[in-house]
């Protein structure tokens, strides 16, 4: 598959694989890895007039090597995303969707591997689990949920930077 980007790209190769410039990425493919939408107390919670349900949205990231004879630095990248609505102490909805992305990175040294796979591909992976995100919680008889972007390098910092040696702890 095709991965649209703000930079561009070079067409499709016969493996189907995508080159993105100005990313030392090959992305071979997108797909949903598990998806799920719980609808515990529909009709009812899906009756007029009631109070808007408070939502919850979780994102994790995952990221594993692929053993390939043929490609070198192969990975698979889950970004998943959450979403559970609850209206008092009743859940309205729940839905869950492990999007996946495998890409190659056949020229970038292995100590640079990390902040792509967590930063850079779900970059390029989120809008289309946003969609998908957004046409499950409509297909279940709710708004579409848009979950607003997120600040992937935010993330990745914060989990994976390193603090001062001399920092003082408390």
């Amino acid at each position: 598959m095709t991965t649209p980007t703000q930079d561009t790209q070079t067409p499709s190769d016969s493996n189907g694989t995508t080159q993105v410039h100005n990313l030392p990425l090959v992305i071979h493919a997108q797909y949903v890895r598990d998806i799920s939408f719980e609808n515990p107390n529909s009709p009812n919670s899906l009756r007029p007039g009631q109070d808007t349900p408070k939502i919850d949205v979780t994102i994790n990231l995952e990221a594993r090597a692929i053993e390939d004879d043929k490609i070198k630095n192969l990975y698979e990248v889950v970004l998943k995303l959450g979403a559970r609505a609850d209206r008092k102490e009743y859940p309205v909805f729940i839905a869950e969707l492990h999007y996946a992305v495998t890409v190659s990175m056949p020229d970038v040294p292995a100590d640079q591997h990390h902040p792509l796979l967590l930063v850079e591909v779900p970059k390029i992976a989120f809008p289309f689990a946003r969609k998908i995100l957004a046409d499950l919680t409509q297909d279940g008889g709710y708004p579409p949920l848009l979950v607003g972007p997120i600040d992937f390098y935010g993330m990745y910092m914060s989990k994976f930077a390193k603090k001062p040696a001399n920092a003082a702890t408390n």
